[in-house]
């Protein structure tokens, strides 16, 4: 329980919404190329949401692909 309020927390915004990443900011993150980004968006294993015309991907689902793979990874 404790582990899953750090997430929450690690995620927010100073006013309490959920931090939210650019395309280049998250392709950063995870050290892949923006087109395997896309592929991750458009496969339906990272969240993101449209603003208009921008793309934005929730800080956390960057976080819970990384614990999926990683969970994939020690099958």
């Amino acid at each position: 329980m404790k582990e899953e309020m750090n997430h929450t927390k690690e995620h927010r915004g100073g006013d309490g919404t959920t931090e939210l990443l650019t395309v280049p900011e998250a392709y950063g993150k995870l050290r892949i190329s923006k087109w395997m980004l896309y592929r991750l968006i458009r496969s339906g294993k990272l969240a993101s949401i449209r603003i208009g015309r921008r793309r934005l991907i929730p800080a956390g689902a960057v976080l819970e692909l990384v614990e999926q793979l990683s969970r994939e990874s020690m099958s």
